[in-house]
């Protein structure tokens, strides 16, 4: 079983109604997977037609395009650790670790189609990304303990040489088949990852 997951700030306030956290919520998935698709540049306001919204509730919830790119960032987070805690319970410790990495390309994704605006955010909020590289950080190396100790993998390899590796698919270019070949580096990282004793 991995270690226990790092906390994570919650990208939903509390205090909503239920109807206005569900329209945020799926603000955020739209916007999620709009950005991976077609960048931060893309329109609004087919965010909210595709969210079932107008565009007066998405302004509600997000002031600004910044805020909305900061609050998908925090989701995506999010969902990495949710992921890897929900991978760790139902799961053998290395399933648990290359199905994580493989939804780590979902987030490199979305990180990839929002570059410009996190840039501009990294220089006004250099915190979050701090937090967010400790997030990912402690829940990769949860996972790779665990496999480690159940001695499916080598307990040679150090979570920070994994994440460098893993980090490197956000050089691929950007072409059709980036997932696909994406896919196939984790099942090479695996292949080296496996103790072969």
């Amino acid at each position: 079983m991995a270690s226990a997951q790092p906390k994570t700030v919650s990208s939903t306030p509390t205090k909503l109604r239920a109807d206005a956290r569900r329209n945020r919520e799926k603000l955020i998935e739209v916007a999620a997977a709009a950005f991976a698709e077609k960048g931060v540049e893309t329109s609004l306001e087919d965010i909210a037609r595709q969210a079932g919204v107008g565009i007066g509730t998405l302004y509600r919830h997000f002031p600004t395009r910044e805020h909305l790119v900061e609050v998908v960032y925090r989701h995506e987070l999010e969902s990495l650790a949710a992921a890897a805690r929900e991978l760790a319970e139902s799961h053998p410790p290395d399933v648990a670790l290359k199905e994580w990495m493989r939804r780590f390309v979902g987030y490199i994704a979305a990180k990839r189609g929002m570059a410009t605006s996190l840039k501009i955010l990294m220089n006004s909020n250099s915190s979050l990304f701090a937090e967010g590289s400790g997030i990912i950080r402690g829940t990769l190396d949860g996972l790779l303990k665990a496999a480690a100790e159940e001695g499916s993998i080598r307990n040679d390899i150090e979570t920070t040489d994994l994440l460098h590796a893993l980090s490197s698919i956000y050089s691929i270019p950007d072409t059709p088949e980036w997932r696909d070949r994406s896919h196939r580096l984790i099942g090479l990282l695996m292949d080296g990852l496996r103790n072969k004793n």
